[in-house]
């Protein structure tokens, strides 16, 4: 028994990429009865993302403290923003995302801490707009708008009531809430 073995030789490395691998999974377009393979010769491609633009900052409006001002704790450059843009509770009640269900618990507390006074302002704690929030700056935005005043005061409301019936039913025993 003998045995020849031939020297063992390495086939040339070759590249594979998904475009060399999809080649021959291409169809063939019919354009007028007759078939052609659609011409898929690219050696590279470009793509540009548009950046997104930066924002302009826009100047915010600020008014000069006056002496007779009720704004308890808003100290600093021109004092607080107050609200002068109009408007009715059920407005801004919608605006703020409350039900039509919630909109009586929402009046009878609003009613209660500001008389539905958008620029309502507490002397001693600085509590500030519709719900007298306290302190103002838990607001986020302006403390002074309804709309922004109501939207903190629904995720107050149900963070420690559970909802608004929950916060009216707290205030109807407390007489705060």
């Amino acid at each position: 028994m003998s045995a020849a073995f031939s020297p063992a030789q390495a086939e040339e490395p070759r590249t594979v990429t998904l475009y060399a691998e999809g080649l021959g999974d291409t169809q063939a377009v019919s354009t007028s009865g007759e078939k052609q393979a659609p011409d898929l010769q690219r050696s590279s491609y470009n793509v540009y993302v548009k950046p997104k633009p930066t924002p302009t900052p826009t100047p915010t409006q600020t008014r000069s403290s006056d002496s007779g001002s009720s704004a308890g704790g808003e100290g600093g450059g021109g004092g607080p923003l107050y609200y002068s843009g109009g408007g009715a509770p059920a407005e801004w009640m919608a605006a703020a995302g409350i039900s039509d269900a919630d909109m009586g618990y929402v009046d009878y507390i609003v009613s209660r801490e500001s008389g539905w006074n958008p620029n309502a302002t507490n002397r001693s704690s600085g509590a500030c707009g519709l719900v007298q929030a306290l302190p103002c700056s838990k607001v986020p935005g302006n403390g002074y708008d309804p709309v922004d005043n109501l939207r903190w005061a629904t995720g107050y409301a149900t963070g420690r009531y559970g909802s608004w019936a929950g916060a009216y039913a707290f205030w109807t025993s407390n007489h705060w809430w």
